[in-house]
């Protein structure tokens, strides 16, 4: 005699559909989870040309690579989402950003670290 208990009951044909629209969101929140940085993903494919928002200049923050000419620095910003910032808080305590620049701090960047040569 099996105990009760030990096997599922049957599902009913409302119950598969429920589940599925369960495992539909499961699915879609999953996919909203995996947006980097809370960029959108294909903003995070298409190449920014850093060239035309990163400037130098001495005389502003020693040197430093600032944002379209603000005082602004590369540096800043990404110590800010190295911080834990998400891109949204960043863009909201400095209304003046875009999210393009943020993106173009992220290309100087890789770009930067692409070009660093080590030791050997």
């Amino acid at each position: 005699m099996a105990r009760k208990g030990l096997f599922p009951t049957p599902l009913g044909i409302s119950q598969i559909s429920r589940r599925g629209a369960e495992c539909r969101q499961r699915t879609r929140d999953a996919i909203a989870c995996c947006r980097l940085a809370s960029l959108d993903v294909a903003a995070t494919f298409r190449p920014v040309d850093y060239r035309k928002i990163i400037t130098l200049e001495p005389g502003k923050r020693s040197g430093k690579p600032c944002i379209r000419g603000m005082r602004i620095t590369v540096q800043d910003v990404l110590e800010y989402l190295a911080g834990g910032m998400t891109v949204e808080e960043v863009l909201a305590d400095f209304p003046y950003l875009t999210r393009e620049d943020i993106l173009a701090c992220l290309a100087y960047a890789a770009d930067s670290e692409r070009r660093t040569r080590y030791g050997g």
